[in-house]
C-alpha cells in the first residue's frame, strides 16, 4: 500500500475535481488510512460547539476577507 497524503476530513467545502479524482483513485484501504490519519490529527481532539454550517460560514467569511486583502 502506498502512503497516501492524508486530507483532513470532513471539510466544510466540497473537493475540487482534481481532489475528487485523486480520492477515487485510492483503494478502499488507502481511503480508510486517510480517514484514520485525519481523525488522529490534534484538531480532531478539540471540543467545539460549531456546526458544519458555522464552519462553512466562517470559511466563506475568511475567503471574502482574503479576496479583499489581495
Amino acid at each position: 500500500m502506498t502512503d497516501p497524503k492524508p486530507r483532513l476530513l470532513p471539510s466544510a467545502l466540497p473537493p475540487g475535481e482534481a481532489e475528487l479524482a485523486e480520492w477515487q483513485a485510492l483503494s478502499r484501504k488507502e481511503q480508510l488510512a486517510c480517514y484514520r490519519a485525519a481523525l488522529l490529527h490534534p484538531d480532531c481532539l478539540r471540543i467545539s460547539t460549531a456546526t458544519m454550517s458555522d464552519i462553512l460560514a466562517e470559511a466563506r467569511r475568511r475567503a471574502r476577507h482574503d479576496r479583499r486583502t489581495d
